[in-house]
């Protein structure tokens, strides 16, 4: 047994503390919300931008030479959005130039009709109907590509004007 004994009654000062004190938590809460995360972004709305708009495929002279002997490189959704599997595509001697990057895929088709590479006829085929495209995806949604001063193959995957929507190539 305790010499003291307890009080079961709270005092009214306890209790103007505790409803200060949430009173308070709301109204820093309601602040935070409503002034300070409008006012961190310059529309006044929360962008979410997933991935980088370019991708380094790294050394030209390499990857050229990669596309040379075992054809065009598909890289699996570089932008974070699992919808925008891409081609690198690589035409001519220079690799310098005759880059060329475009959806893996023809408009409308999902991922089990990403398509073929065939290197004895040089173009792309589509194997779930057919349809060939050729080796620079014409037809396709593609990207500007350009050679870095350092030599990288750079993808720009959000360029300012929209890819042309085509139909695909027949």
């Amino acid at each position: 047994m305790s010499p003291v004994k307890q009080s079961k009654a709270r005092s009214p000062r306890s209790l103007v503390l505790a409803v200060a004190g949430v009173v308070v938590g709301l109204a820093l809460l309601l602040v935070v919300f409503v002034v300070a995360v409008p006012s961190l972004t310059e529309s006044g709305t929360v962008e979410v931008n997933l991935g980088d708009d370019v991708f380094n495929a790294r050394g030209a002279e390499s990857r050229a030479e990669t596309i040379a002997e075992s054809g065009p490189i598909l890289f699996p959704d570089v932008s974070g959005r699992n919808d925008r599997d891409i081609y690198l595509q690589h035409l001519g001697d220079d690799p310098e130039q005759g880059w060329y990057a475009f959806d893996a895929r023809r408009p409308g088709q999902g991922r089990e009709c990403t398509l073929d590479w065939d290197g004895s006829a040089q173009e792309f085929r589509d194997p779930c109907d057919g349809t060939v495209v050729p080796a620079d995806g014409a037809g396709l949604l593609s990207y500007p590509v350009e050679v870095s001063e350092d030599g990288d193959v750079v993808v720009d995957l959000n360029p300012d004007e929209e890819p042309p929507d085509a139909t695909g190539g027949g």
